[in-house]
């Protein structure tokens, strides 16, 4: 069990490319999405996970998350079993002084949504803002993956 503390922004440029140290391609799915609760299940390169998500605070910085790791071929087979609309992307691993910023550049539907992640210590913990680092849309729910699945950014 963990709680994750996380502000989400858009991403203004590709600049962020220069600095990546690591670059992932994620598959998800969905297998329950709603503001209770969220149980995901995803394929990152070879690997696979299983979590889930609860309910994020009412700024949207923190929530309860766990995770598990599962066979890559477990995963393939519980995307049979997912809600419409499975996401895809790329992600982006870019150090930033003490923090690591992920950046998602969204595939198939959501193509041209750029969202970069950081997570915290704590709610007020001071970071160093990169300048491709656009809006903040921390909390704002049409950004989170689970409704990109089902409202794909192409269709806003």
């Amino acid at each position: 069990m963990a709680v994750e503390i996380e502000r989400k922004f858009l991403v203004k440029s590709s600049d962020f490319k220069q600095g990546a140290f690591q670059k992932n391609y994620i598959k998800q799915g969905f297998l329950n999405s709603n503001k209770e609760r969220v149980v995901r299940v995803r394929i990152k390169d070879d690997k696979g996970f299983l979590t889930i998500k609860g309910p994020s605070s009412t700024n949207g910085t923190t929530r309860f998350e766990w995770e598990k790791k599962i066979d890559k071929n477990e995963a393939e087979n519980l995307f049979s079993l997912c809600e419409k609309g499975i996401i895809e992307k790329y992600r982006y691993l870019i150090k930033i002084e003490n923090h690591t910023f992920e950046v998602d550049e969204f595939l198939g539907e959501n193509t041209g949504l750029l969202i970069a992640e950081v997570e915290l210590e704590n709610e007020n913990e001071h970071f160093i803002k990169p300048q491709w680092l656009g809006k903040e849309v921390t909390g704002i729910t049409k950004y989170y993956n689970s409704n990109l699945s089902k409202t794909p950014y192409n269709k806003w």
